[in-house]
């Protein structure tokens, strides 16, 4: 079936076809409660009824446009990021990996602007930034990064939360520090509020420039539109993409005024960056988000998926830690997960590792109370079967 296909995906034995909300089926017709959400990506679920308007009127209109014109969409999405955010200009590009290679570059363009040789990033272990050379290299695990070298210069990496570690490495090249607020692909870490707040104060006093990665965590995950507003921090430049189209293809590298100021005509680009489709599927993400309060929806489910897993991690002495926040959570267990994911999906849960000792939770946002007390049913018979094996 995938003879044509290159081989870079571990795929679960499983052909989906269809999605309707939190669930999608199978080739089979199996039904399947789906708290991937396509990794983060479908916010509203599947085929959500606003999102299937919007789309199919944008492309009776027009689906791409060269950003040598002004595109009206792209300029109210841009518009509605910045005021959200608290930043000033917006960039748009396809994906987490490219908004973070726009950051880097912009960094260190900044730096250049004003007669600095500041070069260097400085990133957290278990870091995951994306799959291009910089943002592979600029991810804090290893095994990203073998066979690629050499590998562009420029990145170190620090123990996330270990405010000492990262003093000690801030040095006269440095050029920015770069953290997600809440590790996904790493092990659902997440970076304390006291030491991101301890963060902004460093940066504020040496003048490096503070990077967030909300690729993952940005637009409604945590329970806040984006992760930072827990904590009272603002980045100089923020990153976004996963959840922000609803399964259409969108990223987005946010700054405020005085870096942005160092991106002008010809700097960097993107060719598919900002169309009209996919700016349409991110101002309704940000419409339904709105309407229907899924703010507070994370918020109320995400501490009732929360509480249940500590129930169960009370249950089985195999599990021995539940954290996260929002609808990103993860669960720790003594042993390899790969194992209770399969079961799951035959009891008809999809769940997917953040490492593998660690299981990740990603439901829509708009995710019910019935369907968290159902995954909830099914993780707790799936570790039982494991168990009882």
């Amino acid at each position: 079936m995938n003879d044509f296909v290159m081989p870079t995906y571990a795929r679960f034995p499983l052909t989906l076809v269809r999605g309707a909300g939190a669930r999608v089926w199978d080739d089979q017709g199996r039904e399947y409660l789906d708290f991937i959400a396509g990794i983060a990506v479908n916010g509203l679920g599947h085929a959500h009824p606003a999102m299937v308007q919007a789309i199919s009127e944008q492309a009776g209109q027009m689906l791409h446009c060269s950003n040598l014109f002004h595109i009206p969409r792209q300029q109210q999405l841009a518009g509605r990021l910045c005021k959200l955010s608290g930043l000033d200009a917006a960039f748009f590009c396809n994906s987490g990996a490219e908004a973070n290679e726009a950051a880097i570059k912009l960094a260190r363009k900044y730096w250049f602007d004003k007669g600095s040789a500041r070069r260097t990033i400085i990133t957290a272990a278990r870091s995951f930034h994306g799959r291009t050379l910089q943002t592979l290299t600029a991810t804090g695990q290893d095994k990203v990064k073998v066979g690629f070298d050499p590998l562009p210069p420029g990145f170190v990496h620090v123990p996330l939360n270990n405010l000492a570690a990262l003093e000690d490495m801030i040095g006269e090249d440095t050029a920015a520090i770069l953290l997600e607020p809440l590790q996904g692909e790493g092990g659902v870490n997440e970076a304390g509020d006291d030491y991101l707040q301890a963060v902004r104060a460093l940066c504020d006093a040496t003048g490096v420039l503070l990077l967030l990665d909300e690729v993952q965590t940005g637009i409604g995950r945590t329970g806040e539109m984006f992760g930072f507003e827990h904590t009272g921090v603002r980045p100089d430049i923020l990153t976004l993409a996963k959840g922000m189209g609803g399964g259409v293809p969108i990223g987005a590298m946010l700054a405020n005024k005085k870096v942005a100021a160092s991106f002008g005509p010809g700097t960097h680009g993107s060719t598919f960056g900002g169309n009209p489709l996919s700016c349409t599927a991110a101002l309704t993400v940000l419409d339904v988000i709105e309407q229907e309060q899924l703010l507070a929806n994370v918020r109320e489910q995400g501490a009732r998926l929360k509480q249940g897993l500590r129930s169960l991690k009370d249950r089985h002495q195999q599990i021995h830690d539940v954290r996260g926040r929002g609808l990103l959570l993860g669960m720790a267990f003594d042993t390899e997960v790969a194992p209770v994911i399969e079961r799951c999906r035959e009891n008809g849960l999809l769940l997917l590792s953040a490492g593998p000792k660690v299981l990740r939770l990603l439901p829509p946002l708009n995710v019910t109370v019935q369907e968290i007390d159902e995954a909830l049913t099914i993780l707790s018979r799936s570790v039982a079967q494991m168990e009882a094996a």
